[in-house]
């Protein structure tokens, strides 16, 4: 599952060398954590999460059809704030 959302999110972006997808395990279920650009962010999302939406709908279906449970989170890293 881990090899099928890098290889989807990493077709929809500009930098696909920042994409890292890290699986955590959270009560049952395998929890994929979606590291990228922060200017790749909106591409992901979509539309009112209708991109973001169909790749978590793609990923449910498919760890359903091997019996797993699985979600889709993307991670935004805490931009440094300056005083300017």
């Amino acid at each position: 599952m881990q090899a099928f959302l890098e290889y989807v999110v990493k077709a929809l972006v500009q930098n696909p060398g920042a994409v890292t997808v890290t699986p955590v395990e959270r009560s049952g279920t395998t929890v994929y954590e979606l590291r990228l650009d922060p200017q790749d962010t909106g591409k992901i999302i979509g539309r009112q999460g209708l991109t973001i939406n169909a790749i978590r709908s793609l990923m449910l279906a498919g760890g359903a059809k091997k019996g797993l449970r699985c979600a889709v989170e993307i991670v935004e890293e805490a931009r440094p704030q300056g005083n300017s």
